[in-house]
């Protein structure tokens, strides 16, 4: 059986009238979640690296505990239970915002963990020597070397997260794929909206990750 694809539809006004919008939430929903994941997963990572015991087990809990539940289900019990404890609809979009951000720091934590370890300590022993306090030695000293070391791994967890975005149509909110759905239900080319869909999702990460890669290559010639 040959499929008779016909991808003349797909024209500027479809575009911008079904896709630009979700594509525009897509990327917002990525930045707000990749600043807000680093910010919080960051905290995290700081808090698992003091030593303190109430720091400690509380942020480990937090990570390992969303590390080990599949994200799709996160996002559903945010959309249905929150609304039940604050006694109001959040809307699906303000809804994928915060699972994303509270989500993704549970992973941007490991990788800035990992930054962090990666500086000397002899370096942090060096801050304290001068007086320096621990916040002010991570502050000035690691964390500036710790974003640098790790910041090709913090863009390649950015660009999963561009691609993870596309499970929120689990609770109807518009980005690009609903996009691309909307417009194959709306002149009936679900094959082919399909189908372009996957080629955007493609070249974007493809080139995104072109550019981590060159830059990667920069970091290592800095050092």
């Amino acid at each position: 059986m040959m499929l008779n694809l016909d991808f003349a539809f797909l024209n500027w006004s479809v575009i911008s009238g079904f896709i630009a919008k979700g594509l525009i939430f897509s990327v917002q929903l990525t930045l707000v979640a990749m600043i807000g994941g680093i910010v919080l997963g960051t905290i995290l990572a700081m808090m698992r690296l003091s030593g303190i015991k109430w720091l400690v087990m509380p942020a480990a809990f937090y990570v390992n505990t969303l590390r080990s539940i599949p994200l799709v289900m996160v996002i559903l019990w945010f959309f249905l239970l929150i609304p039940l404890l604050i006694g109001k609809p959040m809307g699906a979009e303000l809804s994928a915002i915060i699972t994303f951000t509270v989500f993704e720091a549970a992973y941007y934590s490991e990788i800035m963990r990992a930054g962090i370890q990666s500086v000397s300590r002899g370096q942090v022993q060096a801050a304290q020597a001068v007086g320096m306090t621990y916040g002010q030695s991570m502050r000035f000293i690691v964390l500036p070397q710790a974003f640098r070391n790790m910041l090709p791994v913090l863009l390649t967890q950015t660009i999963i997260l561009f691609q993870d975005t596309s499970l929120v149509y689990a609770i109807g909110a518009y980005d690009l794929l609903k996009g691309f759905e909307v417009a194959g239900k709306n002149f009936n080319r679900p094959v082919e909206t399909y189908l372009v869909a996957a080629v955007v999702y493609f070249v974007i990460c493809f080139s995104l990750s072109m550019l981590v890669r060159r830059l990667q290559k920069k970091i290592q010639i800095i050092r």
